[in-house]
């Protein structure tokens, strides 16, 4: 009788671990909550590839618009075009980025070099600048982080999810009081996102500036 009560203790135990066990299937299905959530809050409109296009590769702001990429599910707002020049073919430079990075899953503020503003997961951290090196080739960007928050917090890997927005804003240096540097809001998937992002299928919410570094 000890011995069968032991067997079904031990079999309940099994069953409840089974339970408890999230696939990848059930961890994707949460992060799609997350972001439907997380649009829904923020009264993001969603506009297709074909909208973005029709419209010259704008963002409605005063409608919070946001074009979701296809090939990528990221989703895209361009907040600031930027000055100087888009990057040509056979280029290669150095980006300044400051940005912003917001856990969509856990509703944290998790990353932030933003001017003075840095910290990580609420600690206060000290500013160093975020140096992307980049490269265009054949209407293909590759980058790598060579110092910064992001490079100190996960690597030299640039998240794919972060060069979308390269072929559509310009990159220069303000040379004038009317110039602005480029910014832009991303929604970016796990899949798109650092080595943090796609282990533990987190997505994440950017605000992002760039400019050339000299």
């Amino acid at each position: 009788m000890k011995k069968l009560l032991f067997i079904l203790i031990a079999f309940s135990a099994v069953l409840a671990s089974c339970n408890d066990y999230e696939t990848y299937g059930d961890k994707k299905e949460k992060e799609r909550n997350a972001v439907a959530k997380f649009i829904a809050d923020s009264s993001i409109v969603v506009i297709s590839e074909d909208a973005f296009n029709q419209q010259g590769h704008t963002t409605n702001l005063s409608r919070n618009e946001f074009v979701k990429l296809d090939k990528t599910g990221v989703y895209m707002q361009i907040v600031r075009e930027g000055c100087g020049t888009k990057l040509e073919d056979g280029e290669n430079t150095n980006l300044v980025c400051r940005f912003e990075e917001f856990d969509i899953m856990n509703d944290t503020l998790s990353l932030c070099n933003n001017r003075n503003n840095l910290t990580y997961y609420g600690k206060n951290l000290t500013a160093i600048p975020d140096i992307m090196k980049i490269s265009r080739t054949s209407g293909s960007y590759t980058a790598s982080f060579t110092s910064g928050m992001m490079y100190s917090v996960y690597g030299a890997t640039v998240p794919a999810g972060w060069l979308v927005a390269l072929p559509y804003i310009k990159v220069g240096r303000p040379q004038s009081a009317d110039e602005e540097y480029a910014k832009i809001r991303l929604i970016v998937p796990h899949s798109q996102g650092h080595a943090n992002a796609s282990s533990n299928v987190i997505p994440y919410y950017y605000v992002i500036t760039f400019q050339r570094e000299s």
